[in-house]
């Protein structure tokens, strides 16, 4: 009968460490969580650039004329 409470208590502590860790792990996420959602405000909150226009292009027989003097 000894072995078998051996067993069950640690398998109880195991689990137990388990779900300790997962708990402090989700509570650091929590506790991090305004400091990513702040850098997350400053990344999706930049100004958008503009792109630059393309100068128009001409077309070949206006290349083979340039090229070909």
């Amino acid at each position: 009968m000894s072995m078998l409470l051996d067993i069950i208590f640690i398998m109880l502590t195991m689990m137990g460490a388990f779900f300790l860790v997962f708990l402090l792990m989700f509570l650091f996420a929590m506790m991090l969580a305004p400091i990513e959602l702040s850098l997350s405000k400053i990344v999706w909150g930049k100004p958008k650039t503009t792109v630059p226009a393309q100068p128009a292009r001409g077309s070949f027989k206006e290349f083979s004329k340039k090229t070909n003097r």
